[in-house]
């Protein structure tokens, strides 16, 4: 038809954004080969478990203990807020009583955690009375309460298989009142 315009269709557009975007990609790529695992990932969160109770159990003297000590045991929640699993390989640090150092904690655990999962652990300690003359509050409160305040400082590995390991803290991992067991 004479006359009739023709439809036409319009040449296609380089996209100028192409390059740019592409730039973006490669330099968050770069970013990301350059941080270390702790920059990436959020560290497992520890709270204390509801539904048990932590014990501290007095244990009478013995030739390993020539003044007595004590068992402790701390149960645990454990949560990974990431993403995607790892692996808690170890928690060190220090166990206080009544505001006093306690017992070094160095817990190797391999405990593997699930993206955004739970787990309840008990973290076992052993603490000698001859090696700590500073908890005599504590001894006190024992004798005569039935529980002990406890606090758990510490840092906190995970394995980050290529990435290397990371490691968190220390920081206040866990705190509270200890049961005392007679």
């Amino acid at each position: 038809m004479a006359g009739s315009p023709i439809a036409t269709r319009p040449a296609a557009c380089p996209d100028h954004r192409a390059p740019r975007r592409l730039a973006a990609a490669l330099l968050l790529l770069a970013l990301g080969a350059c941080a270390t695992l702790g920059q990436i990932v959020q560290p497992p969160v520890f709270q204390p478990a509801e539904g048990r109770t932590s014990e501290l159990r007095l244990l009478a003297p013995s030739t390993s203990r020539p003044l007595g000590g004590a068992a402790v045991r701390v149960w645990a929640r454990v949560q990974n807020p990431n993403v995607f699993g790892l692996t808690l390989t170890r928690v060190a640090g220090n166990l206080l009583l009544e505001g006093e150092h306690a017992a070094d904690l160095d817990l190797p655990l391999g405990l593997p955690l699930g993206a955004q999962q739970d787990t309840i652990i008990p973290l076992d300690l052993n603490v000698s009375f001859s090696d700590i003359p500073d908890l005599a509050s504590a001894l006190r409160n024992a004798l005569t309460r039935n529980s002990v305040s406890y606090r758990l400082v510490g840092t906190l590995t995970v394995d980050g298989g290529p990435l290397n390991d990371a490691s968190f803290g220390p920081s206040t991992l866990l705190n509270g009142d200890l049961r005392i067991l007679r």
